[in-house]
């Protein structure tokens, strides 16, 4: 199977994949993947996603080739391409900023399709967050999580994780970031001080230009003072790269409040479950 966005998944589906990452988390790791081997298309820039995919595949026994996503922009289609890959591939890792590129490769594969993130969703990462919440509060599902910024691939995959699982979502930002086609999990408020009162986990997402404003910065840069406002053991998890002075403040980051850092250190094991997973391995 493929995992595109998380709205494509199930509430079971993501269920037993923590399931799997609790089974690689305890160090019951296996060569489970001997013999396969994955294609990846990452930029240069990829940091922590990159690593963890590449070091993760390795680790289980299996062995990756990596080509540029602009490789994926030639005159022949992303299909035909994956469909002459699927004879000597057994996986495709990919990241690309056009959704509509992974979408067509996935469309028909004869082997899973794996989004490392596009400007519409990032699966992986909002996945691996989820599991290290859980890993710190069992109650996650009963957490009242708030993500601060424009509506971007961010946002949209944290408010897709709060429809499959029935978790209570705000999104705080200016109007016209509203996102739509959401649910009763989905609020949408432009006073971020209100909507911290209730949080207990604080999101955010590095700004695009436009909104590097001191207007918008003023407004809405998530501070260790505005973290006090916040819920009793809220925590902050600034999606990588965060930018101090921005989305959030220095003081915020030095705070105990943060959880950025050894939040990742689970991407490694979420996405080898997810890697198991779409192979049926899990």
């Amino acid at each position: 199977m493929n995992v595109l966005d998380i709205s494509d998944l199930s509430e079971d589906f993501v269920t037993d994949l923590f399931e799997t990452a609790d089974r690689l988390s305890s160090g019951r790791k296996e060569r489970e993947l001997a013999g396969k081997t994955f294609v990846l298309f990452f930029p240069a820039s990829s940091l922590r996603t990159r690593t963890t995919f590449e070091k993760g595949i390795r680790e289980l026994g299996g062995d990756c080739v990596l080509f540029p996503p602009e490789t994926l922009e030639k005159r022949e289609k992303p299909g035909d391409a994956l469909a002459y890959l699927a004879n000597w591939a057994d996986g495709v890792v990919v990241r690309h900023p056009d959704h509509a590129i992974v979408e067509e490769l996935a469309c028909g594969a004869p082997i899973p399709v794996i989004n490392a993130m596009t400007s519409q969703s990032h699966p992986c990462e909002i996945l691996s967050d989820l599991y290290a919440i859980r890993r710190l509060r069992p109650d996650y599902r009963e957490l009242v999580y708030t993500f601060i910024g424009p509506a971007g691939n961010i946002a949209r995959s944290w408010a897709s994780a709060a429809k499959v699982l029935n978790l209570r979502f705000i999104h705080v930002c200016e109007r016209g970031n509203e996102l739509r086609g959401n649910d009763r999990n989905y609020a949408f408020r432009t006073e971020l001080e209100d909507a911290l009162a209730e949080s207990d986990v604080v999101l955010t997402d590095s700004l695009p230009e436009a909104y590097r404003t001191p207007e918008y910065v003023a407004n809405y840069q998530v501070t260790l003072e505005r973290m006090k406002a916040a819920k009793r053991g809220a925590i902050l998890n600034p999606c990588p790269p965060f930018f101090r002075g921005e989305e959030v403040s220095a003081d915020a980051i030095d705070s105990d409040r943060f959880v950025g850092y050894s939040f990742k250190s689970h991407l490694l094991v979420v996405q080898q479950a997810i890697v198991l997973t779409c192979l049926g391995l899990q």
